[in-house]
């Protein structure tokens, strides 16, 4: 093919110095003002569709105008000169209906721009390959205008991105869709870049890149052009970062893009857009410290002021741009958005005179990419390629795929990632599969899945369609596996021309027209005549080839088969030696096929395999990294028994591995724990108090019935089953758990078994009931979670453990209204009430109950429990309220003492006066502290605000609406084209488990099941450590269950909204990115007793940049729950007797709904908001809050007032997107639900509101639009006064 005539006059002025592109041509056209009709001219004039700021047509109704600033760029020093034809390709023209007239503008376009360079003495039209057709000949004559031999001008084909995306849903719901295929770009730009050959170009600029599969398209219609013409035209890529988080706007790093389209062999390779220069400059120093092309760079004039104008001058760009080319990092420079011809003249006389950068030297090494780059080199070592998303090897992908659960099978893959695959395997050759289907799906999903994405992807199959399916969905640099010989030459010619052409990596397989290579000499001549072919004819980089040699299974029987292990490793050995910066890789498990069925003897094998071939130099594998054993840990005889056979050291090697092989068989992990059975050689009334004591139910019934068939033998009933051996077992049973011998865990389980005994013997006790008969229960215990609240687990253990201790409890559930509690505690002549709850309001609720039960003539005790309730609260709000015993009980294991004292005639006296007079200091304490608490005024408090420099602040733009609007750049002075951000509201659905499974904090399990310590500490803790292993067994194996057979839903909705802060403390959100419309309004409290010196007063306003900043900020918010099915779960659990499984699920649920939270928040940060996106911590440091940016809960410490929680409904239509409801007290159903808000400020932090005066209440009234009387209400917790009746 040959070069572009003007090829060696542009690289030899590229040598002598750096070169000077123009500035922004929409920045200049704005400056004209151009109204409708100028946009029309006479030719459009009744065109049916509005045509103002479609700049790309002003080639052919303002031609003058274009050339004009052509010229004036080229006056003002540039060498380099583009056309205008940004968005001239059908895609983008689509939005003006013109799409018919893209081809024009684009020839049009560049022969302007070739006049005016060929006009300019010395100078360079750059015609930049953007997505434009018509500017071409208006570019071509206004470079031609001022060149002269002594300093060429250049027209740059200009080629933009388009308005469209190929790796990037346009519905945040949607994550797999797509608005535009690889194709539909391939075939615009394909067009576009014949026009612009056609009106002169001298080279092409595919500019602006945010989505690199985007540029891929645009590269691979280049060379679809170059090789139709024969002519091969110098090519710029220029990609753009979007912000500060150093990544394009579909995701990826420097290093990664560069390692992407390098395929191209720019001419150059840069950056231009979304930043000015100081912020460019780190990404531009490392493709410098990356490229062997040559380097550009042109960025805006600053970043964008508050009203999206740019203000930085052309002496201080000029300024950076003279440090880059000092420190030796550019070729050619210019200027994008907010940047005129005075910035060009001032950049010109910057580097003038300064040397052009000495491009890196190539070193042949493989550089591989998804979001982030994987450079192959000998550090390295091996790599290892994930296998378990190939249909063909994991049966459980395999499922998940032909049942479309692709939410389950990116589980899969992330999964892999997490335990180190470098490179994940996509393999979807499965007959009933459509494959090319299947294949683009679920690309397109791990598209949108960062964690996933960051490593590069191999497209896996036998069919060519698949993969080329594939290679039009991967935005990074991917492997092909694989192509091969063995339908001739010419196929593998063509695939590997292509494969070059998408920019991949590609696994050649050793098999010719004669079949697949089985001998080392086979192996020698296939290979080398592939890599001759490739590396001679199509050019293909040999550091981008790996060859599989075949790997064969060893140890078969057959003699012919005797080498294949060594032949493989010899052959290895060979390619490395003879066929220089190529690659090895082979499907490892091949190589234990004989021993299928055999996985102890089938990993040992891999890993003795492993280690020899990877000596010989084998680099990549396809294996399961997990299940590896340590070559140096195998036992001797197994492992020396495989190498005789792997390295053919004897003739028998194969007879003796099978006899070896059968000794080393099971075991390991895996193997089951033999049961001590022992105790079932007791007498029967031993073995029911061993039973109730470790709680064993699998033989309750037959010992239960052995019992009462005992009994029933001399004379006894079915009820002294109960009274005798079965409660003597629970004495055991509340003996040991009162001594601190046995925990709570063991206690419920205790309880599963006595309920399962008694249910057992409920139908014999009822069949011969006698008159008169009365329940031997110690009392009646009536227990119920007040109204608007959903909360019960802890309820529900207390319940238990009552129960173990011979109480009969009467379970009433959750929200229950007052007046229904005091009805049933009639009706079943309860001895005690004990009510619970966990937010805020249910306090009230306890307070107003107690006060009916004074109203009402009641006189028995009233227990009060759960997380928001207190001891302090209870002595001074519902103690006060009622006369009758009102009693505090911190938790489970006070509640057996409590009952007993209560229903002791002589035990009641001393507990009732010790609390009283417990109270009576409680009460004093209090009314000391209302009078001493100093508050300082809400003026004043609000002076100390939380001190943040907003001036050198820029708060992050949500990514995901950055990716719907793809305005890199903003304001008027931004030459692109913008859409606008439609969605801000994304949602979850069926969420995969076994990804929140990993993000569970295990420290409030264990606190709830009431054994004390520190996870993981306490597992070995020497009194509990057995109990807290064996709880932790068992909520894993559940949570196996609940994951393998879908018992709970996982469902939420996050949103990302414009926000500023208003009136000192509230937040307006806004219905779009204009806002214009205020859609909501956060009200937030602020702290008001008196600090420290330099303690500020908080409120969460102050997170959020002030409206009169002018800064435009985001606050996000989100809803998740976990516990959708949990309730029908938990109640087949109870109707079955077993409360233990009944708490452990409701346990479990509440820990993941706590993940799903934290989880979100995390991908938040990296992903949805991104201004985290290279954040790397463990689960403990997630924990920890080691995270910028935080998440408050409406009802907790920094917001605690609940109602603003209907506002975070509203914004978010929770109900209908996640399936969770509110109750009047604003309590969430299902109660394993997490919801709050999402700050990104960096020193935004977590606080305590504390109490307020009455001053900020009722300031805090009027801005909710309530009576002080609604406010006192909401806010009691928080009140610093006794609020008026």
């Amino acid at each position: 093919m040959k070069l572009h005539p003007r090829n060696a006059e542009l690289h030899a002025a590229l040598k002598r110095r750096i070169l000077v592109l123009d500035g922004a041509m929409g920045t200049m056209i704005q400056r004209h003002k151009l109204s409708e009709a100028d946009y029309r001219g006479e030719r459009f004039a009744d065109w049916p569709h509005d045509l103002q700021g479609n700049n790309d047509l002003l080639v052919l109704t303002q031609p003058d105008l274009i050339r004009d600033i052509h010229r004036a760029y080229l006056e003002a020093g540039a060498d380099l000169i583009e056309t205008n034809t940004f968005n001239a390709q059908q895609i983008s023209m689509a939005d003006y209906h013109m799409e018919s007239l893209s081809y024009e503008m684009n020839v049009a376009a560049a022969r302007l721009a070739r006049e005016a360079a060929d006009e300019a003495p010395n100078l360079l039209v750059a015609v930049a390959l953007l997505a434009e057709v018509g500017p071409l000949r208006l570019a071509r004559e206004a470079a031609d205008a001022v060149a002269t031999p002594e300093r060429p001008r250049f027209v740059v084909g200009s080629i933009g991105p388009t308005n469209r995306t190929a790796s990037i849903s346009p519905d945040v719901n949607d994550p797999g869709k797509r608005n535009v295929t690889f194709q539909q770009l391939v075939d615009a730009y394909l067009e576009q870049a014949r026009a612009l050959a056609e009106g002169g170009v001298d080279m092409l600029m595919i500019e602006t890149i945010f989505d690199t599969l985007n540029a891929k398209a645009a590269i691979f219609a280049c060379e679809t052009f170059f090789e139709e013409c024969g002519v091969r035209y110098p090519v710029i890529i220029s990609g753009t970062i979007t912000d500060a988080s150093g990544r394009t706007l579909s995701g990826q790093v420097a290093e990664a893009f560069w390692a992407s389209v390098r395929h191209a062999q720019p001419l150059a390779i840069g950056f231009n857009c979304a930043l000015g220069g100081k912020e460019m400059r780190p990404y531009v120093a490392e493709l410098s410290r990356l490229s062997d092309s040559l380097i550009s760079c042109y960025p805006n004039a600053g970043l964008p002021n508050a009203f999206g104008e740019y203000d930085e001058q052309p002496e201080e760009t000029a300024e950076i741009i003279r440090g880059f080319a000092e420190d030796g990092l550019v070729n050619i420079v210019g200027g994008c958005c907010g940047t005129s011809p005075d910035h060009i003249a001032a950049m010109a006389r910057a580097v003038e005179g300064i040397a052009p950068r000495v491009p890196a030297v190539h070193v042949p090494v493989m550089r591989l990419s998804g979001l982030e780059p994987l450079t192959v080199t000998p550090e390295l070592g091996f790599v290892n390629v994930g296998e378990r998303t190939n249909v063909t090897g994991s049966a459980a992908f395999r499922k998940l795929i032909k049942e479309g659960d692709y939410t389950a099978a990116l589980t899969v893959a992330r999964q892999q990632v997490e335990a180190g695959a470098q490179v994940i395997d996509v393999n979807m050759d499965e007959g009933m599969l459509d494959g090319v289907e299947a294949m683009q799906t679920f690309l397109k999903l791990i598209a949108s899945e960062p964690d996933i994405s960051r490593v590069p992807v191999m497209i896996d199959s036998s069919k060519w369609a698949v993969i080329e399916a594939g290679l039009q969905c991967v935005q990074g640099k991917p492997i092909v596996n694989s192509i091969s010989m063995k339908e001739g030459i010419e196929p593998f010619l063509h695939q590997a021309r292509l494969c070059r052409r998408y920019g991949a990596a590609v696994v050649v397989m050793a098999f010719d027209e004669e079949g697949q290579a089985d001998t080392l000499e086979r192996r020698k001549v296939i290979c080398r005549r592939a890599y001759d072919l490739l590396v001679n004819e199509v050019g293909f980089p040999p550091e981008d080839i790996i060859f599989d040699p075949n790997v064969f299974a060893v140890a078969t029987g057959i003699e012919a088969h005797n080498r294949y292990g060594l032949d493989f490793i010899e052959a290895t050995e060979w390619i490395r030696q003879n066929l220089p910066h190529c690659h090895i890789s082979g499907g490892v498990s091949n190589v234990s096929f004989s021993f299928r069925g055999n996985n102890l003897v089938r990993e040992a094998i891999h890993s003795v395999f492993l280690y020899h071939a990877i000596q010989r130099g084998m680099d990549f594998g396809i294996v399961n990294a997990g299940v590896l054993p340590v070559y140096s840990d195998l036992p001797a005889e197994l492992r020396d028994g495989i190498e005789d056979v792997i390295l053919f050291r004897r003739e028998d090697a194969g007879e003796r591995m099978l006899d070896i092989a059968s000794r080393f068989q099971g075991g390991g992990a895996g193997a089951k724990q033999t049961m001590d059975e022992s105790w079932r050689e007791l007498p029967v009334g031993e073995r029911i108090t061993h039973a109730l004591v470790k709680g064993i139910d699998g033989h309750v019934e037959a010992d239960t019935e052995e019992l009462r068939a005992e009994i029933a033998a001399r004379g006894g009933r079915p009820i002294e089953v109960i009274e005798g051996p079965l409660m003597s077992g629970m004495n055991v049973v509340g003996d040991l758990f009162g001594a601190g011998k046995m925990f709570l865990p063991q206690v419920v389980k205790s309880a599963r078994v006595m309920k399962k005994a008694v249910a057992y013997l409920i139908p014999f006790i009822e069949a011969e009931k006698q008159p008169g008969d009365v329940a031997q229960a110690k009392g009646k215990i009536l227990m119920a979670t007040v109204k608007g609240d959903v909360h019960d687990i802890g309820k529900n253990i207390v319940g238990v453990v009552l129960q173990c201790n011979n109480y009969d409890v009467v379970d009433m559930g959750v929200m229950v209204p007052g007046q229904k509690i005091l009805d049933a505690a009639r009706e079943h002549k309860a001895d005690i009430i004990g009510l619970s709850g966990l937010i805020t309001p249910s306090l009230d609720e306890m307070v107003n109950l107690a006060k009916e039960m004074q109203r009402q003539g009641f006189t028995i005790p009233l227990l009060i429990g759960g997380a928001t309730t207190s001891r302090a609260h209870t002595a001074v709000k519902i103690d006060k309220a009622y006369e009758g015993p009102v009693i505090w009980v911190k938790d489970a294991s006070r509640s057996v003492p409590v009952a007993a004292a209560l229903l002791s005639a002589e035990q009641k006296p001393k507990l009732l006066a010790d609390t009283q007079a417990e109270y009576d200091q409680i009460r004093e304490r209090h009314g000391n502290k209302d009078r001493q608490q100093k508050f300082v005024t809400l003026a004043a408090a609000r002076d100390n605000r939380t001190p943040l420099d907003w001036a050198g602040y820029v708060p992050p733009r949500p990514r995901m609406l950055v990716q719907q609007a793809k305005d890199v750049c903003q304001g008027p002075a931004c030459d692109h084209h913008h859409e606008h951000a439609t969605q801000f509201v994304k949602t979850f659905r069926d969420y995969p488990l076994a990804e929140l499974r990993d993000y569970i904090d295990w420290q409030p399990f264990f606190i709830g099941w009431e054994l004390k310590g520190r996870y993981p500490d306490l597992l070995n803790n020497p009194a509990s450590g057995e109990t807290a292993r064996k709880l932790f067994a068992d909520a894993n194996a559940m949570l196996d269950q609940i994951i393998a057979e879908k018992w709970i839903t996982a469902s939420g909705v996050i949103g990302l909204f414009p926000a500023n802060q208003v009136d000192d403390d509230d937040i307006e959100i806004y219905s779009d990115e204009t806002r214009a419309e205020v859609k909501a309004r956060l009200c937030n409290l602020r702290q008001q007793s008196e600090h420290r010196a330099g303690v500020p007063h908080r409120s969460l306003g102050d997170f959020v940049a002030p409206k009169a900043s002018g800064l435009r900020d985001y606050v996000g918010a989100f809803a998740v729950t976990t516990g959708l099915g949990a309730d029908e779960r938990v109640k087949a659990f109870k109707a079955a007797h077993d409360d233990y499984n009944a708490i452990l699920l409701e346990s479990l649920a509440d820990r993941l709904a706590e993940a799903f939270a934290e989880r979100l928040h995390q991908r938040v940060r990296k992903e949805f908001w991104g201004y985290q996106p290279d954040e790397h911590l463990d689960n403990a440091a997630l924990i920890d809050e080691k995270y910028l940016g935080i998440r408050p809960a409406p009802g907790y410490a920094a917001c605690p007032e609940h109602t603003e929680k209907a506002t975070l409904w509203q914004l978010l239509d929770v109900e209908a997107n996640a399936g969770i409801t509110l109750t009047e007290s604003m309590a969430m159903w299902p109660g394993a639900s997490v919801s709050g808000w999402y700050y990104s400020h960096p020193e935004s932090q977590y606080f305590v509101v504390g109490r307020c005066n009455r001053e900020q209440v009722e300031d805090y009234a009027r801005r909710k639009g309530w009576t002080l009387a609604e406010a006192e209400k909401w806010l009691a917790p928080n009140l610093g006064y006794e609020p008026e009746d």
